[in-house]
């Protein structure tokens, strides 16, 4: 990997980094009906709509396609100086304009909320807002103190298995636009590589996260190794030298900028001694690949961490699909563990992730149908064809499961 060409990228201060941006802004552009369903949809009966998603998840891109079919719209990227300028000094001038409004990055500017919902509120609005952010934890805070029952939430996610047939591809790539239509894998490491930079560099400090970067750095390092498993805070702590409080911080930090996931436990009423802790995720499987320093698919077949990363690409590609208010886990202290549990229409639902398709059924789950009030308990693989393992399990393909939802 050439370092020089990441660092460069990440500064934009040569050539070089013009040279590969203007490579992955040729390569073609996958359109994103879905969603562009659900912003008509969603302007069509709010009057603020908001994309909450990672930085360079295609929210930008998804924006300026919705609006090239908008008569009037009005664009303000709260990233340029000029336009923070603009309105931190002149929140009024709102008011005037008319049409479709865009606020890119809006977390940097949080006095605008209070101030959307008296737009929001006048008797005939003459503007409807689209608001972008990338910091979940400040954006859902400030809409849902300022902008409750006004705005309709979209959370945008890179590309998913209902939008690439190349599910090896996007597995070993992510999920980021730029990573995965990068022309080669050289390339798209090097985005991942840059993109991390940033991150760090750049990122957390634009959301006014005051923190030691590069302990922020040794953690996200540390849980790439943790992925698919228990997060010990105590132990991380030890290991980096801060208290167990230190590393809950720098875990919300990254939850709350959509670069981890962290699984609750899920409690039921049986006699058995449950596990307390989170269950830790890389959130983007070309992030994870990254960080643990595997370049192409032949080193990740042959990686101890194989197994953790296509369950976690496989649990994303799930709660994209479905989209649960809150997700879990459930495992008991003598080793009994179902991978993810969500609510679906009423009914409990059950996932586990098999990356070799066994056709069978596990201890481990025959206890959690006996213990726990399992609605279905759905066995994902990579290619296995759809098979009823009992009344309620039922073994199918990660395609599957995602083309036809539940």
């Amino acid at each position: 990997m050439d370092n020089e060409l990441i660092a460069t990228f990440a500064c934009g201060k040569n050539a070089a980094r013009d040279t590969f941006a203007m490579v992955l802004c040729n390569i073609m552009i996958i359109e994103r009906t879905s969603y562009l369903a659900k912003l008509a949809y969603g302007l069509e009966h709010f009057p603020i709509v908001s994309l909450l998603g990672p930085r360079q998840s295609g929210k930008t891109s998804l924006a300026r396609a919705f609006a090239a079919k908008r008569e009037h719209v009005h664009y303000f990227d709260l990233e340029d100086p000029r336009d923070w300028n603009l309105l931190s000094t002149n929140l009024t001038l709102l008011e005037t304009l008319q049409g479709l409004v865009i606020l890119d990055e809006v977390q940097r500017l949080p006095m605008l909320f209070p101030f959307l919902r008296v737009l929001a509120d006048r008797e005939k609005p003459s503007a409807q807002f689209l608001l972008l952010g990338s910091a979940s934890g400040a954006l859902a805070q400030n809409a849902s103190e300022s902008l409750a029952g006004r705005v309709f939430l979209i959370p945008v996610e890179g590309f998913s298995l209902n939008e690439i047939d190349d599910s090896q591809k996007l597995w070993m790539r992510g999920g980021f636009p730029k990573s995965f239509l990068a022309e080669d894998t050289q390339l798209s490491n090097v985005w991942r590589d840059a993109f991390i930079k940033t991150f760090l560099e750049k990122d957390l400090l634009a959301f006014g996260e005051k923190v030691s970067l590069q302990n922020v750095w040794r953690f996200w390092h540390m849980v790439s190794h943790y992925h698919g498993n228990l997060l010990n805070t105590s132990e991380i702590g030890q290991s980096m030298g801060v208290d167990h409080k230190t590393v809950k911080n720098y875990l919300d930090i990254l939850c709350d900028t959509f670069m981890i996931t962290a699984l609750k436990p899920w409690f039921s009423n049986v006699k058995k001694r449950m596990v307390k802790s989170p269950k830790i995720y890389i959130r983007d499987s070309g992030i994870l690949h990254s960080l643990l320093g595997v370049d192409d698919y032949n080193q990740l077949i042959k990686h101890p961490k194989l197994g953790a990363s296509w369950e976690g690409f496989a649990l994303h590609q799930i709660l994209h699909v479905f989209q649960p208010r809150d997700s879990y886990f459930w495992r008991t202290a003598t080793g009994s563990e179902i991978d993810l549990l969500f609510e679906h229409k009423g009914k409990l639902c059950g996932f586990e992730f098999k990356l070799n398709g066994d056709p069978s059924l596990t201890k481990s789950m025959m206890t959690a149908l006996a213990d726990i009030p399992l609605d279905s308990l759905t066995i994902v693989t990579p290619n296995s064809k759809t098979l009823a393992l009992s009344e309620k399990a039922t073994l199918v393909s990660l395609a599957d499961v995602c083309a036809r939802g539940m």
